[in-house]
């Protein structure tokens, strides 16, 4: 079994205020479904309120982050699935749940995991 990141900005979902709560259960139902059927492995949201700290091989901090990351944020979960084609429809139904599309990556077998 492969383990798979479903994610999306925060800036991707344009979601009007009166149907947050709505979006908020339907993609909470698509994680509980996922739970259920024993594929979810953990999820969440990046809490953009604390800043990202860069911590160095000394383990010197910095309050920076990568240029390409700078606007990490959003909600993600890893479902632990048989193939891609799988993924993509646990993908579809996220998407779905949260009006908005969903990255899907795959991370890479470590057998030390």
């Amino acid at each position: 079994m492969t383990k798979f990141l479903i994610s999306f900005p925060a800036s991707a979902m344009d979601v009007a205020a009166e149907d947050m709560a709505a979006v908020a259960e339907a993609s909470h139902a698509v994680i509980r479904e996922a739970k259920a059927a024993g594929v979810y492995v953990f999820g969440g949201g990046v809490n953009s309120d604390v800043a990202s700290l860069m911590v160095a091989a000394d383990g010197r901090c910095t309050n920076e982050t990568y240029p390409q990351t700078r606007e990490f944020d959003g909600g993600f979960c890893v479902l632990e699935l048989p193939s891609r084609e799988v993924a993509v429809h646990w993908a579809a139904r996220i998407a779905s749940a949260c009006r908005c599309a969903q990255e899907l990556r795959e991370f890479y077998y470590d057998p030390e995991c």
